[in-house]
């Protein structure tokens, strides 16, 4: 869609002066002034959100990856194969290489703004507990799914959107990717502590107590990768809003829902599904659990991949020379 103009400027002339009548720039000491106050209120609520966060952090004991480090060291090998994961996509990215300064700011604002939906989960989770695995599922549905989501957005949104380098609808999902590490890490950091003094977890599939350490790292390393799926498929319809700015509310929209919806239903289907291949299989402990993540992990991978593999077609396709090779000779001719 293009940019609506007033009908003022649509009709005049490039000789007339619209200043201050249908258009608008910085002039006088007093726009500049007023032009300086936006910047300020702008980056001040940016600030604001990521100090708030950061004292959120604080609060619920997330720094303990940092000051303890046999906690850091589980979070760090929890976090392996989100890593690999988030690496991926940013290797499929086919028009450039985005900065590590962007990448390693989303990943951290990845950390902060996961706070927000540990904070909202746990204010929340209680209205929905005493109806059961019925409740659960509309919890899940409702609250844990669409909060985490745009959350890990809000990560990409706060600094990383707005930046110039983000100059193509696939970045969008590098940096959805990015910050759904950020949001894994800091999670399997919040699991990790608070599992690690009991000596065992819970699966969800049954209460199995698993060894200390080593059980909590591979489950928690299971659950790492889901988290940069839906956020990478967020972030694509981000970038996407970013080049159709008509649409952008509904596309964004779009994008929360489906990662939303796919992660609402891992956490809804997880225990049954695990369960159900541990009764079929036979096997037990962390088997069937891993078996399950990898099955709807992979089924939405690949749907990822599908997706970032139709914008790399589409770009070699719009970059290849004409068969008939008259770009070239168009090319040619400019120079005669």
């Amino acid at each position: 869609m293009s940019e609506r103009r007033d009908p003022v400027e649509e009709a005049a002339d490039d000789s007339m002066d619209l200043y201050d009548v249908a258009t608008w720039e910085v002039r006088t000491r007093f726009d500049r002034a007023a032009a300086i106050t936006w910047r300020l209120l702008a980056g001040s609520t940016r600030l604001a959100v990521v100090l708030l966060a950061f004292l959120l952090l604080l609060g619920i004991g997330g720094l303990a990856a940092l000051t303890d480090p046999e906690i850091g060291l589980l979070t760090a090998l929890s976090a392996v194969p989100a890593i690999g994961l988030a690496a991926y996509v940013y290797s499929t990215d086919v028009t450039t290489n985005e900065p590590l300064s962007l990448l390693v700011a989303t990943f951290l604002l990845g950390v902060l703004t996961a706070n927000f939906a540990a904070v909202l989960n746990s204010v929340l989770r209680p209205f929905f507990g005493p109806l059961g695995a019925i409740g659960m599922v509309f919890f899940f549905l409702l609250v844990v799914g669409p909060v985490e989501e745009t959350v890990k957005l809000l990560a990409v949104r706060l600094y990383a959107y707005t930046d110039d380098r983000f100059d193509a609808v696939l970045d969008g999902a590098v940096y959805g990717a990015m910050a759904g590490l950020g949001f894994a890490v800091i999670e399997n950091a919040l699991y990790i502590t608070r599992q690690l003094p009991n000596g065992g977890m819970d699966l969800g599939f049954g209460p199995e107590l698993i060894g200390v350490g080593g059980g909590i790292t591979a489950i928690r390393a299971l659950a790492g990768p889901g988290h940069v799926i839906y956020s990478a498929i967020a972030g694509y319809y981000l970038g996407l809003a970013k080049f159709n700015p008509g649409n952008r509310g509904p596309i964004v929209v779009k994008g929360i829902i489906i990662a939303a919806l796919i992660h609402a239903t891992y956490n809804s289907t997880v225990g049954i599904g695990s369960a159900l291949i541990a009764a079929v299989t036979g096997l037990s402990g962390l088997a069937p659990f891993l078996i399950y993540v990898l099955i709807y992990d992979g089924i939405f991978g690949l749907y990822l991949v599908r997706k970032i593999q139709k914008y790399r077609d589409s770009y070699h396709e719009a970059h290849a020379p004409p068969a008939d090779g008259s770009r070239l000779e168009s090319e040619l001719t400019e120079f005669e």
